[in-house]
């Protein structure tokens, strides 16, 4: 039996306490700002030791805690660096490890799904978990055949437990709201347990992972593992070494770094364009940087892990993206207002300002305005701020804005995305990547294309 029902009272209180600890803190500001310290002060100290209790918390617990919690993790460099520091080391364990769940279970569920001679199976099998994750683990292993696999066991109840804590974690969200700048906590909760089925379902997971695989093989850039066998709860896939993103975050190279985030950035465009989906998890757990790219041992090429979350856009990418962000960079206004309100993004019975519209999406676009483009936590601050401040119009006109439920995902994922480009602080070629994989981004006429790249 997993530990994961066996400590649902223990996990329930755990959680519960949460919202008690924040109304404690601010009973607590309140006092202080009593006594004179300044609302800024205060403020700031109470967002510290909310997200200190929120990220210890999590990182305690797998299922559905610690997928919110990675969901998270990927916007720390939207917040003040005094704030964000702190906890950053229990961000990283987030992405990486949780608790594992003990051999007689991980045996258990092999003998279940595998039959009696799993151990037929494999030449080697590793009990010690080399990944813990939220609904399962991974362990390494040989394969009958010589071949080195990742063998991922979900927890037995990891369905109760993320359904569990996501509903437990809602009930409170509105506290919790403060916490990211800019970020609306509620939906992505929605959006996580809409998307539980999905995540539990080895097979769904093995047919994206697989055709990513197939797609990529024997690119210069981007290593899928392929899928070796596949059962209810366990999955068994081609080992991939290499350091894990996370570890370039906090150690590594310049060089590193940019490689790395250029290549996110085009598995992320390029991805729906060849494969028709959307790895949509995209926090640093989930990838490897590993070398030997297409210049050699000193260059790097990265892998990619995890295909439990996707977005199935079997024409790609929607063409709306890239005609939006071409117009605003070309400064109609008009004809981007009118694209916002035939897709949705604004209700019929609003009516908003296009030029107000326009200076709202400029400066999110920045980095597709210039040839390359430095993603840092403070460019990130300033974004979470402007749009963050109930004083700014970008905040009054952003809470007037409609997102589409077809975009949501889309939407998530590219925050992400750009998320963990700022924790990286890498140098990337965005525009690049947009002009070969984003429909619409370039005009179809290519004469056209070239007046448009160069006007912009």
């Amino acid at each position: 039996m997993s530990d994961l029902p066996r400590k649902a009272v223990t996990r329930t209180a755990k959680l519960a306490a949460l919202p008690l600890g924040i109304a404690g803190r601010a009973t607590w500001g309140f006092g202080k700002r009593i006594v004179g310290e300044s609302a800024e002060l205060v403020g700031r100290e109470l967002q510290q030791r909310t997200a200190d209790q929120l990220f210890k918390v999590l990182g305690e617990l797998k299922g559905g805690a610690m997928k919110f919690g990675q969901a998270l993790s990927v916007f720390e460099s939207a917040l003040p660096e005094e704030v964000a520091g702190p906890y950053r080391a229990a961000l990283t364990k987030l992405q990486e490890a949780a608790p594992p769940m003990p051999t007689r279970t991980v045996h258990a569920v092999l003998e279940e799904r595998l039959g009696e001679g799993w151990h037929e199976l494999f030449l080697e099998f590793e009990d010690k978990p080399a990944a813990a994750a939220s609904i399962g683990q991974v362990h390494r292993g040989v394969w009958h055949d010589g071949r080195e696999v990742a063998v991922k066991v979900q927890y037995p109840g990891a369905g109760e437990a993320l359904l569990s804590d996501l509903n437990q974690l809602s009930r409170f969200s509105r506290l919790l709201g403060p916490l990211i700048p800019g970020m609306d906590i509620k939906p992505l909760i929605t959006e996580l347990k809409d998307r539980v089925s999905e995540e539990l379902d080895y097979g769904l997971e093995a047919q994206a992972q697989q055709t990513h695989a197939e797609e990529f093989t024997d690119d210069p850039d981007v290593i899928v593992p392929h899928v070796v066998h596949q059962s209810d709860q366990v999955l068994i896939t081609e080992w991939i070494d290499g350091i894990p993103l996370s570890e370039i975050i906090s150690d590594g190279t310049q060089e590193q770094r940019d490689r790395a985030g250029q290549l996110l950035a085009r598995f992320l465009f390029s991805g729906p364009a060849r494969t028709g989906l959307l790895h949509a998890d995209p926090h640093p757990g989930n990838f490897r940087l590993l070398p030997g790219g297409p210049d050699g041992e000193d260059d790097w090429r990265l892998g990619v892990l995890d295909f439990g979350t996707v977005d199935r856009l079997p024409g790609g990418l929607p063409g709306t993206i890239g005609e939006s962000l071409r117009m605003t960079l070309d400064g109609e206004a008009e004809a981007v207002y009118e694209l916002l309100c035939a897709e949705g993004f604004v209700k019929e019975t609003i009516e908003l300002d296009p030029d107000a519209v326009l200076d709202y999406l400029l400066p999110i676009i920045e980095p597709a305005e210039v040839e390359e483009f430095t993603f840092t936590r403070g460019w990130m601050r300033s974004q979470a701020a402007r749009i963050a401040d109930p004083r700014s119009p970008a905040y009054q006109l952003g809470k007037q804005l409609n997102l589409p439920p077809s975009y949501l995902l889309i939407h998530r994922v590219t925050l992400s995305t750009i998320g963990v480009l700022c924790q990286l602080g890498a140098t990337v070629r965005l525009r690049e990547e947009l002009e070969e994989w984003l429909p619409g981004f370039l005009p179809e006429d290519p004469a056209d294309g070239e007046a448009s790249v160069a006007e912009a």
